[in-house]
């Protein structure tokens, strides 16, 4: 599987997203059925994972977080403060920045 960036195909997300929230960088991909955003904030990143026909495997969360590692390799972060929240289709991960 591999990630391809979609972001210019939801223009009326990434404008929402940048104007209702800290979001300073909003960044869409696919990932066959599973939609990914990206958002990076002054104190966190977001890493949301969406599938509206199944549940997100985790081959993908491993996919998604290995990716994104090496897109933040210019952040601080600890990798034990990362806090992945999981439900039907639906996953987030928070990645907040290291003090």
């Amino acid at each position: 599987m591999k990630l391809i960036k979609i972001t210019s195909d939801h223009p009326r997300l990434v404008l929402n997203q940048l104007e209702s929230t800290d979001a300073q960088l909003v960044e869409i991909y696919s990932l066959g059925n599973t939609v990914v955003i990206y958002t990076e904030a002054p104190f966190h990143n977001e890493i949301v994972l969406t599938n509206k026909r199944r549940s997100i495997s985790n081959d993908e969360i491993k996919i998604v977080k290995k990716f994104f590692k090496r897109k933040m390799r210019n952040f601080a972060y600890n990798e034990k403060d990362i806090i992945i929240s999981k439900a039907n289709g639906l996953v987030e991960i928070s990645v907040p920045y290291e003090n």
